[in-house]
């Protein structure tokens, strides 16, 4: 036996009170006035005996009522050596409250019956047992808590945006884990299993000393309609015609009854609707067409009506037109008819031309300086280059052909670490994309696999050291850059190791050459259009040119006042509005003399898709782990989860204190004693 509150038997000292008033009551004598009969002699000889009992009988119950409401708040329990051997595991309970477990079964939510069910098993654990309560916010706390602290916690647990794998649960549970010096840990582990969460296998350090508890939630059949991306068609947004926006949805599992409807509203304001009609794939693309009338910050929202899951029906952007993104095109010879056609099909860029012989002095409003035809790059114009990279503009170099590579290569080696080994005149076509790099996550959320690369009729092979930071975007069969960025300092170099005439190659034809110098334009100038994604880490790059320590941008919504991870980039900072947000929203971040950013934030799409995980195959993958087993509506009769349902002693000393307190106040009340002839 054990108690939860051992202190409270120092309480058994109050047992000499009763025992102290019943000796000082024997020592007291009272002369009582009677007439001198014989025949009472006898009487009272019975009187005396059943007095002396009686008072016996009262200390009796007083002491064993006493040490009843002692033990009562003393808490007493039996533990089995299986728990005493037990003792030192931490106990931990994590509640999946993802996205997909807001989902319904039976009219109630997957995360509100996990929730009851771990309410339960909190209420029928041993007496004194404390819980680690987990869920994909950030643990309630550290240390260990009570259960009465963990059901009031269990009672606010509810869905959140924020994703989180298996994985990621175990390591801080493992860490927690350390904290404690615990022998292990008995997660058990409330989810849907989604797919997604637990594809990734636990380091084997995860899964040490680890007994898993896996209790599966899962809803009825359903399906599910989700917004899966959208962006416009323009790098800005024009203020003054008409805006297209590309929107993509997507359908898991079997078709609604109803067809659903996708409505465009703009502050506030529907602007278009469409509805939904999904063929064998399950998606379906959509250009939907509106107009804005002020420069200003445009909050755009995208609703699908699918009443399945819910934080995935809304897609939010935020854009603005930028008529000052100011482009400057240095020319050696004429200008390119490409980048002309380029800058104009779209009233969000000024493009500036300027020849070689006649470079401005100051580049500082330019959002991106493009070195077209460039066969030598004197000093005064790699001095402007490595200051605008110094500042953290972006620079692009459309190289002309010349056998003489000298002097450019010297103006390139002046620059940044990078040397020009020579001229390859075989026509070659570009046999990979970096789909990791900035320009290319802006043009494809998943890069296809028959997508045509550009390639060129001849090409300088550039060779680049370490300090120059050289990232192949599209390169050949050799390795050799087709195109490549460098970030030798603040800012962004590019080069391109062709020319962009007719005869150097197909690069200013191909699907990529837009996309790619629209985002180059609108990097060092900061995004005019956002849509970020909760859970991907993607930072949001605000210009910010007078950025230091004492001035950061801080979020302000509501009853938010945060300042979000950011770090200096170039003319800006590049900032994690995912940290320090809870839920998807637009919201503004602010700084000192600078104007008032609106950045849009969505729930992930990780959980859209609605496939779940086989607890066969989790137990296959996942050989690290000890996995058990639970039925949700049977935890307390399993025997691999711990001792539920032991009844609590304490209110059985609390009954039997009453029972000795009735039994006191009917001895009291004369009960005891038999009547006797004086008595009759």
């Amino acid at each position: 036996m054990g108690f939860l509150y051992p202190l409270f038997l120092a309480a058994a000292i109050a047992l000499a009170i009763p025992v102290l008033i019943h000796l000082f009551n024997l020592r007291r004598y009272k002369t009582v006035q009677f007439p001198h009969t014989r025949f009472l002699k006898n009487i009272q000889l019975r009187s005396q005996k059943s007095s002396q009992l009686r008072y016996k009988w009262l200390l009796a119950m007083r002491l064993l009522f006493l040490a009843f409401l002692i033990l009562a708040f003393a808490q007493p329990f039996f533990a089995d050596s299986a728990k005493l051997n037990s003792s030192n595991r931490l106990q931990a309970i994590y509640i999946d409250n993802s996205a997909s477990m807001s989902l319904k079964k039976r009219s109630q939510r997957l995360v509100d019956i996990a929730a009851q069910a771990a309410r339960k098993q909190v209420e029928q654990a041993s007496p004194g047992t404390k819980f680690i309560l987990l869920t994909n916010n950030k643990p309630v706390s550290y240390r260990p808590m009570s259960a009465d602290k963990t059901l009031s916690e269990l009672s606010k647990v509810d869905v959140s945006a924020q994703p989180k794998s298996m994985s990621q649960v175990l390591s801080v549970l493992q860490t927690i884990s350390r904290s404690e010096t615990a022998d292990g840990v008995d997660l058990y582990y409330y989810s849907d299993f989604a797919e997604n969460t637990v594809a990734e296998a636990p380091k084997e350090s995860l899964a040490e000393n680890l007994s898993l508890y896996a209790i599966p939630v899962k809803a009825a059949n359903t399906s599910n309609v989700y917004i899966d991306s959208a962006y416009l068609t323009s790098p800005v947004l024009q203020s003054e015609g008409s805006n297209e926006l590309i929107v993509r949805t997507k359908l898991s599992g079997e078709m609604p009854d109803e067809e659903p409807v996708m409505n465009l509203i703009v502050n506030g304001q529907v602007k278009s609707a469409t509805t939904l009609r999904f063929g064998d794939d399950k998606q379906q693309t959509d250009t939907l067409s509106f107009r804005v009338n002020s420069a200003a910050w445009q909050n755009i929202l995208l609703i699908v009506n699918d009443a399945a899951l819910r934080t995935d029906d809304t897609f939010r952007i935020t854009a603005r037109s930028a008529p000052n993104l100011s482009v400057l095109c240095i020319n050696e010879g004429s200008s390119s008819p490409y980048i002309q056609a380029a800058f104009r099909a779209y009233n969000g860029f000024r493009l500036n031309n300027a020849s070689i012989n006649n470079v401005p002095d100051n580049w500082d409003d330019y959002s991106l300086v493009i070195l077209n035809g460039i066969t030598n790059i004197s000093s005064k114009l790699t001095a402007g280059v490595k200051t605008a990279l110094d500042k953290g503009q972006t620079v692009c170099i459309f190289p002309g052909k010349t056998n003489n590579t000298e002097a450019l290569a010297n103006g390139l080696a002046e620059v940044a670490d990078i040397q020009i080994t020579g001229i390859d005149t075989a026509t070659q076509s570009a046999t990979t994309l970096q789909s990791g790099s900035d320009l290319v996550k802006e043009v494809f959320e998943e890069v296809p696999e028959n997508v045509q690369l550009p390639a060129a009729a001849w090409h300088y092979e550039l060779r680049a050291g370490l300090s120059a930071n050289q990232q192949s975007v599209l390169s050949f069969r050799d390795g050799d850059p087709l195109f490549a960025k460098y970030t030798p300092s603040q800012g962004d170099l590019y080069i391109l190791s062709t020319g962009i005439d007719q005869q150097s190659g197909d690069f200013p034809a191909s699907y990529f050459f837009a996309p790619f110098i629209y985002r180059m334009a609108t990097q060092s100038a900061g995004g005019n259009v956002y849509a970020l994604m909760m859970g991907d880490g993607q930072p949001a790059f605000i210009p910010m040119k007078n950025a230091s320590e004492r001035n950061m941008l801080r979020l302000i919504d509501g009853n938010i006042d945060a300042i979000p991870p950011q770090r200096m980039q170039g003319l800006g900072l590049n900032v994690f509005v995912d940290d320090v947000v809870a839920q998807p929203g637009f919201y503004p971040l602010v700084a000192e003399n600078t104007d008032t950013t609106i950045i849009a934030v969505n729930a992930g799409r990780a959980e859209s898709e609605l496939r779940y995980a086989d607890i066969k195959t989790l137990k296959n993958n996942w050989k690290e782990v000890d996995i058990q087993v639970l039925d949700i509506d049977n935890i307390k009769a399993s025997k691999e989860g711990s001792a539920f349902g032991s009844f609590p002693l304490w209110k059985v000393c609390v009954i039997f204190a009453l029972i000795m307190l009735a039994v006191e106040t009917w001895v009291l009340t004369g009960g005891f004693r038999k009547p006797t002839a004086a008595t009759q």
